[in-house]
């Protein structure tokens, strides 16, 4: 079912909110704007109606008195005067005129007004010396009479006579303020209008604004969304949505899905493509193989890639298996790249619920393990079995814990020195991993290292065994600046393609050198997939990193192989040196490996020293180095650095200290 986006209503929603919420900031400044120009207006009016009031007084009342207190009176023809004034203005230029002497009375009024009133507070202080102006009403005081009358700019104005300090009385002129502020608005209007049209672009701007942010915004959301749950590079699906897709083809209880296959497949020897095409090319490997499953699976059906060049598949119906060796086949078909026909092999692993378990994370783990058997084996498809795991039932449990214990704090290491046959130096130490269970106490590695060398938690594992070593090491200071450490690494290890990097990170990352770390591997994981781990190996020595093989003599290296590898140290199985005293057989063999290593330019350490005997005889075979519970059991690393400093001031030119 394909569920519909309603983005794009969503979005314009989205779009309209944003707007209104902008509009409201516009709004509310062009307010205040507003609110602004009308007390500019009013301010710039009552302005003009004071100097109009000035230039009244200056010109046509003052030049009028004959300097007398107008307490005393008007002389007749200073009446006759100021009549004939208001005469002349009311009505157009005055809505009135008032003279009144020094004490606020009203001693001349122009339409026969205020006489006998109680002076108003700004007429009384305007007998102080003050200029008065006010916006108001025609009769609007309260000592008036008549009908409210227009708009108009009451002022209220000393009259000197004489001299500038010498005040005769009060002017009281009604100016109507229409005139006024027509004449003011007219100056306002410009920039009111302005200031609009720049509100509006501003608003504009900020909706075009709000519309890009928002698209990028947008944009990068559902980038994030289809980052964590697809693959940017086949729009696969990833892991996260894998499990999920996983537990939602299980449902639960009545609506259990029966018959349901989860598969793991891995492609074998895709590193070499990535290492002889390149990388770009690798890529376009994987997005073909991708389109192909995308394309061959059911409708019901669901594909991702869940990393490097793994893939996992949920798959219905009776035969499975039939299907998934349909979809192999479909995937080794030949494919060109850059003008090359290529093909590669895959391995498929897969369980069927409920018969292989019901827990999603339960059924991906078992089906990678049966995809690494399919791998060792090269089965091609193999369905997992109990028995594959080498272990107890509980073991998945512990499995579950140990994911936990990982990144707890629950492992420790402990360290085994390696030190030189001839004068008994100490020249590396092992790191061996163990788990301070909770309540199970200290847990050797063979209690959980078999069964997680078949999961990845074999990924998790030894990065962070590799890094807790060198880190240790490297915080020894002086006591261990001269010691190489050496870590064991799974096959699942080497058949990782990036392996190589993530190792030369972490080293980069603590500080080290690279030749003070020592990878060990077993003869087995070279033989599990020889190509790959081929690759790995000269990657991680290209960049100075040593390589030992473990445990040599157990395994099934081929001799004509083992020069091709960029190989440091070969260390001989123990169970060859515990008895190379009684067993003569066993001798040999050391003596022979030994020489081989020598004749191949490698050094060779022996395993399981346990008796001076021993290590006696291992001198005279020319061997190098020497490590056992003759040197010392492994130890924590709060023990390795007094152990070293008493190992080191004891250690003689032809001997090796014994702790």
């Amino acid at each position: 079912m394909i569920v519909r986006s309603h983005a794009p209503r969503s979005t314009i929603r989205l779009f309209v909110v944003q707007a209104l919420v902008a509009l409201v900031p516009v709004l509310l400044l062009f307010a205040v704007l507003a609110a602004t120009f009308r007390t500019e207006a009013n301010r710039r009016g009552l302005a003009e109606g004071r100097s109009e009031a000035v230039l009244l007084a200056r010109t046509a009342v003052e030049p009028s008195l004959d300097g007398r207190p107008l307490g005393m009176g008007l002389s007749p023809t200073e009446k006759a005067g100021f009549q004939q004034l208001a005469a002349n203005a009311m009505g157009r230029d005055l809505l009135r005129l008032r003279l009144r002497n020094l004490q606020g009375q009203v001693v001349f009024s122009g339409d026969g007004s205020g006489f006998g009133q109680t002076p108003e507070p700004a007429a009384l202080a305007a007998t102080r010396g003050n200029t008065v102006v006010l916006l108001t009403h025609l009769n609007a005081d309260g000592d008036n009479s008549g009908p409210v009358g227009p708009q108009a700019v009451e002022v209220y104005l000393p009259l000197r006579a004489g001299t500038p300090d010498q005040r005769v009385g009060v002017l009281e002129v009604y100016l109507p303020y229409g005139p006024i502020n027509a004449d003011v608005s007219t100056g306002l209007s410009s920039l009111r209008n302005v200031l609009t049209i720049g509100l509006a672009l501003l608003y504009l701007a900020l909706l075009a604004i709000s519309w890009q942010v928002g698209k990028r915004l947008r944009r990068q959301v559902r980038l994030n969304a289809f980052l964590a749950e697809y693959d940017p590079l086949t729009e696969l699906p990833n892991r996260t949505l894998f499990l999920r897709q996983v537990t939602h083809a299980l449902g639960a209880g009545e609506r259990q899905r029966p018959g349901v296959a989860v598969a793991i497949v891995d492609l074998d020897r895709f590193k070499e493509v990535n290492d002889t095409l390149g990388h770009h090319n690798g890529d376009l490997l994987l997005k073909v193989i991708a389109n192909r499953l995308r394309g061959a699976i059911g409708p019901d059906d669901f594909v991702a890639r869940l990393g490097g060049d793994e893939f996992g598949l949920v798959i219905g119906g009776s035969e499975v298996e039939q299907t998934l060796g349909r979809l192999r086949t479909l995937i080794n078909e030949e494919v060109e790249i850059v003008g090359l026909p290529l093909s590669v092999e895959s391995s498929f692993g897969f369980v069927v619920a409920p018969e292989d378990g019901t827990d999603a994370d339960e059924l991906l783990q078992r089906a990678d393990v049966a995809m690494y058997v399919a791998k060792a084996t090269h089965a091609g498809v193999v369905r997992y079995r109990p028995e594959q795991h080498g272990g107890e039932p509980g073991d998945l449990s512990l499995m579950a814990e140990l994911r936990h214990a990982i990144g707890a704090d629950e492992l420790v290491l402990h360290y085994q020195p390696k030190a030189a046959v001839f004068d008994g130096r100490i020249e590396a130490v092992e790191a061996l991993v163990r788990w301070q269970h909770p309540t199970r106490g200290l847990l050797y590695p063979d209690s959980f290292l078999p069964l997680a060398e078949q999961t990845d938690l074999m990924d998790l594992l030894t990065p962070w065994v590799l890094g807790a070593a060198l880190t240790q090491i490297r915080d020894m200071g002086a006591l261990g600046a001269d010691l190489t450490v050496a870590v064991n690494v799974s096959g699942r290890n080497l058949s990782r393609s990036e392996f190589a990097k993530q190792v030369i990170a972490v080293i980069e990352d603590i500080g080290l050198t690279p030749d003070r770390l020592i990878v060990e591997i077993t003869e087995t994981a070279l033989v599990t997939d020889p190509h790959r781990a081929a690759a790995v190996l000269i990657e991680l020595a290209s960049a100075g990193i040593r390589i030992s093989i473990d445990d040599f003599g157990q395994g099934q290296t081929s001799l004509g192989y083992l020069p091709e590898l960029p190989i440091y140290e070969l260390k001989i199985d123990k169970s060859f040196v515990f008895d190379m005293l009684d067993n003569k057989a066993h001798a040999s063999i050391v003596r022979s490996v030994i020489d081989l290593g020598h004749n191949l330019s490698y050094r060779v350490v022996a395993e399981g020293v346990e008796t001076e005997e021993i290590l006696d005889a291992l001198r005279v075979a020319g061997c190098d180095v020497a490590q056992g519970y003759l040197l010392a059991r492994p130890m924590p690393m709060d023990q390795l650095g007094p152990w070293l400093a008493q190992a080191t001031s004891a250690t003689t030119a032809t001997t090796v200290s014994v702790n």
